[in-house]
């Protein structure tokens, strides 16, 4: 049954479904968060951000919040571990056009965690709480929080950090259902965000292995979140978005995209990586990309994976890739895959 709910609302920002692309770093810059959305996110959020100004004129921190010609609205997330510098960077990035500031509370990387930040803070909440009010303080636009379930299996305080943010105005909380020391190991629970969504009224999003429709949906049910944030599950598989929705509206999934749309996507994508980063960079990021639509395509085992993979990363002009593509979805078979490029051949 389609869910009869009001679709959620961030601020002012209603939601147009209940798909919303997770914010990682190195994965969601602005040629995939265009693509997600084209192809049904409901939401994009950016790359996390350092709440340290001063880093900001690298190339990297550049490329992160640039977000020349998106859609609204534009949601940044930053991180850091002092209330104040947090507060600053919310309004330097609502002055540069953010329309929604993201605080991340959720990552588990120990360079980020080590700096106590990240999902690190949960082990704090008196800073939680000081974080949280200043930032809210600091700008006009909505405040949202992603966060883990707690930092460890013996400090599953998620529920009393969400109770935290909705006292300070967060808009709306997203819940990675592990706890930092799981980092991305084990199977995610969703027990915890069912008790978080019964403890607050602000709008509540799912996360952790969210794959596949029919588990989009499961999540949904159990948890009675007002929506589903999908992040390595879109890696290689934009078309998660509009699958979801659609099994969302309609209780059946849609078609799969075809060898046409496949190809034409993908080879999108890559052109957009070229455009933004410019050739040297965009070729080199374009190869963890094709990895893992190789990884989604089940036209290939893990052998022929490695093959290609080997082959495409071996390319060093954007005119090579594009070539390598159009030969990757040209001749397709009864049995699998005739190809051959590079000296790598497969029949």
């Amino acid at each position: 049954m389609p869910d009869s709910r009001p679709l959620p609302q961030i601020g002012r920002h209603r939601l147009p479904n209940r798909v919303i692309l997770a914010p990682m770093a190195g994965v969601t810059d602005r040629p995939f968060r265009q693509l997600c959305r084209r192809l049904g996110a409901g939401l994009v959020v950016g790359e996390m951000v350092t709440s340290d100004p001063t880093l900001w004129n690298t190339r990297k921190s550049r490329q992160r919040m640039d977000h020349t010609g998106e859609p609204g609205p534009r949601a940044v997330q930053i991180a850091g571990g002092d209330a104040a510098m947090l507060a600053e960077a919310a309004r330097l990035n609502a002055a540069q056009g953010a329309e929604i500031i993201d605080i991340n509370m959720g990552c588990p990387a120990k360079k980020v965690c080590n700096k106590a930040a990240g999902s690190a803070l949960l082990r704090d909440e008196a800073l939680v709480a000081e974080i949280l009010d200043a930032v809210v303080a600091a700008v006009e636009v909505p405040v949202t929080l992603k966060i883990r379930t707690g930092w460890c299996a013996d400090s599953n305080n998620g529920v009393r950090v969400a109770r935290l943010a909705e006292s300070a105005g967060i808009q709306a909380l997203a819940v990675h259902g592990r706890h930092r020391q799981q980092r991305y190991q084990g199977e995610a629970e969703y027990d915890t965000i069912a008790a978080i969504k019964q403890a607050v009224r602000i709008p509540v999003f799912a996360n952790g292995d969210i794959d596949s429709p029919r588990k989009a949906a499961e999540v949904l049910d159990y948890t009675g979140a007002d929506a589903v944030m999908v992040g390595r599950g879109a890696q290689g598989n934009p078309w998660i978005f509009r699958e979801i929705d659609h099994y969302l509206n309609h209780g059946r999934t849609c078609p799969p995209p075809d060898m046409n749309e496949r190809a034409g996507v993908l080879r999108g994508h890559v052109h957009a990586l070229h455009d933004f980063y410019g050739d040297y960079m965009g070729v080199r990021i374009a190869r963890k990309h094709l990895g893992w639509y190789l990884a989604a395509d089940r036209r290939f085992d893990s052998d022929r994976q490695r093959e290609l993979r080997a082959a495409f990363n071996a390319l060093e002009q954007p005119n090579e890739q594009y070539d390598f593509i159009d030969d990757l979805f040209s001749l397709e078979g009864a049995t699998g895959l005739s190809w051959a490029t590079n000296g790598i051949s497969a029949a």
